[in-house]
């Protein structure tokens, strides 16, 4: 187990509220019914930072960790980033072994905490058979989700984690991991020995937009995600922007509804997803614009030109 912070590690030390202070092996020896599952868990106090502070840096460096592990792995981490984290395990290893993120929606102060819930069925799960194949997934309130679905749905409730698009993989129903659905395909690309730094922005679509946040980043980007209206829309003064952009770099078009998949042939109006798609965009898929942005950020930080990205998405939509 790695522990990297987060809600579920936090104590009433900081000035103003809660903030992370918990050690690893401090969580694991406050679940209830651990040991008589008889499961050992070896514990690393990885980092111990709120999850809106997790970098893309430090996903790499559990993600190298994790590889030299041959048992199943939990990480604990803030739920903020949860649904990034996990997807980046995901698409960073290959390995068979479960590999389980888990963390908590209320603190270990608060009446009902569930941290210590949601450990012992990570663990449970990270140590079952059943679990194997699965890819990188999140454990939640007794349901495991599959880290390319996986969303944050709600700012405080502890079933925040949804799987819009096809629902948990399974359940931990007294102490057993029930598997109900795999996943269709897995996405591996580790990381490049020559790994560059990029950046890649998510640009959301409002009422009104004329693409001047998209012309005020054009320069200081490698890769852009479009979260379009509906099923992949642009207002009709975006579409001359967003062609341009597309022409200069990968420039990704998502939903900014978080369910369903974008379109391709429905819609054939000026910023429609056809009209879009022709003029170079690539479609994210099924993949909401934070997923998108994800992989778009991966790839383009293992090299990958704009044709190897467009096919990599291809694979995921």
């Amino acid at each position: 187990m790695f522990g990297l912070g987060g809600t579920i590690a936090m104590t009433a030390d900081g000035p103003g509220g809660v903030v992370p202070a918990l050690s690893a092996g401090q969580l694991v020896a406050a679940v209830p019914g651990l040991a008589e599952t008889g499961i050992s868990v070896e514990v690393r106090d990885f980092r111990r930072v709120p999850g809106a502070a997790v970098s893309l840096a430090d996903v790499y460096a559990v993600a190298a960790e994790i590889e030299k592990c041959s048992a199943g792995v939990v990480v604990t981490q803030g739920t903020d980033t949860i649904e990034e984290t996990a997807f980046l395990l995901d698409l960073l290893l290959s390995r068979d072994e479960p590999v389980v993120v888990t963390g908590a929606m209320r603190n270990p102060t608060l009446a009902g905490a569930d941290g210590p819930a949601n450990l012992l069925a990570a663990i449970q799960t990270a140590a079952s058979e059943e679990a194997r194949g699965l890819g990188a997934v999140v454990v939640f309130a007794d349901e495991i989700h599959a880290a390319r679905r996986v969303r944050k749905t709600h700012t405080s409730s502890c079933a925040t984690f949804q799987s819009v698009n096809g629902g948990p993989l399974g359940y931990v129903v007294e102490g057993r991991v029930r598997v109900v659905n795999r996943p269709v395909r897995r996405t591996s690309v580790p990381r490049s020995a020559e790994s560059r730094d990029v950046t890649v922005a998510v640009v959301p679509m409002v009422l009104g937009d004329t693409g001047v946040v998209l012309e005020a980043i054009a320069d200081r980007v490698d890769g852009i995600v479009v979260a379009a209206f509906g099923a992949g829309h642009v207002p009709e003064g975006v579409v001359e922007v967003v062609s341009g952009l597309a022409a200069r770099m990968p420039v990704v078009l998502a939903s900014r509804t978080g369910g369903g998949s974008v379109l391709a042939t429905t819609y054939g109006f000026r910023g429609s997803e056809s009209d879009l798609l022709g003029r170079g965009l690539i479609s994210a898929g099924f993949l909401d614009a934070y997923k998108a942005r994800i992989l778009l950020h991966h790839l383009l930080s293992c090299g990958f030109d704009t044709d190897a990205v467009r096919a990599v998405f291809a694979e995921n939509a």
